[in-house]
């Protein structure tokens, strides 16, 4: 188990009712993650939908994790 920051945006935050956490989690890359609180808040959008940033970087949801990265899943925004 490694502890990860989480921050949350647009539909993803209304959906978990919140901006930021920290939890302990065994999920190995992004995606894993994703499914995993996905699962345990009911997130609407699949995965294959989500972008995300580790550290303030843009990344690839395979990429591995490690204990106390920064992880950001951005989901589509549409804008007019």
């Amino acid at each position: 188990m490694q502890a990860i920051q989480l921050r949350y945006f647009a539909l993803l935050r209304e959906e978990r009712g919140l901006g930021a956490e920290v939890i302990e989690t065994a999920a190995r890359t992004p995606r894993d993650l994703y499914q995993e609180l996905a699962g345990r808040h009911g997130f609407s959008l699949p995965a294959d939908r989500i972008g995300v940033a580790i550290n303030e970087s843009f990344a690839a949801m395979d990429r591995e994790l490690a204990a106390n990265d920064v992880v950001v899943f951005i989901p589509p925004v549409a804008g007019g």
